[in-house]
């Protein structure tokens, strides 16, 4: 079941399908938020209005709810976009990554464990004939029905392994999909 508003939209001939992250994540965010810097701004406010330290908390309590609305417009602005050009993400931080028809090399649809936990989610990872990653989605983020959709616009073979993978054998088997960061290896 997709939580993501599709929406499509008629641009002359061109029929494009808009995919959004799960909207839970939204509220989740918002009321972490909330929860963190409420009592924290409530209790410094309360220790600093009768002395002249309260503008610096002013302050402080004004760049925290700018960071709160860029976050916000951000996570409203992410989405992937699918039509006959191909398909166009638009990232959280604002990069945009656009893979024409015909340019993805390999398509990979992969279960993986959650930390130490056995529960699973997809990840899908769109690949470049070199093996570069080009686009991924988490089901932290995306449905799977999302996933599909961006797989059976591409046209490319999808690589399904048949059992969940953990993080070392993802490293071990497709080492190019994955962050800078996740393919470092730290032994405890």
């Amino acid at each position: 079941m997709s939580e993501q508003t599709d929406v499509d939209r008629d641009a002359g001939s061109t029929r494009v399908t808009v995919l959004r992250p799960h909207r839970h994540l939204f509220m989740r965010g918002i009321i972490a938020v909330l929860a963190l810097t409420t009592p924290v701004f409530a209790v410094i406010y309360w220790l600093t209005i009768p002395g002249p330290a309260w503008p610096y908390v002013l302050i402080a309590h004004l760049v925290v709810i700018g960071a709160t609305v860029v976050g916000v417009a951000s996570f409203l602005n992410t989405t992937i976009s699918i039509s006959a050009d191909g398909v166009r993400e638009r990232g959280f931080f604002g990069r945009t990554v656009h893979v024409a028809p015909g340019e993805a090399g390999a398509v990979i649809l992969v279960q993986m464990y959650e930390g130490s936990t056995l529960d699973v989610l997809p990840q899908l990872f769109v690949a470049s004939s070199q093996g570069r990653l080009l686009i991924r989605m988490r089901g932290q983020f995306w449905s799977l029905a999302d996933m599909e959709r961006v797989a059976e616009e591409l046209d490319v073979p999808v690589t399904r392994p048949d059992e969940p993978m953990t993080l070392n054998q993802l490293r071990r088997t497709w080492p190019r999909l994955l962050y800078w960061f996740e393919r470092l290896h730290l032994r405890p």
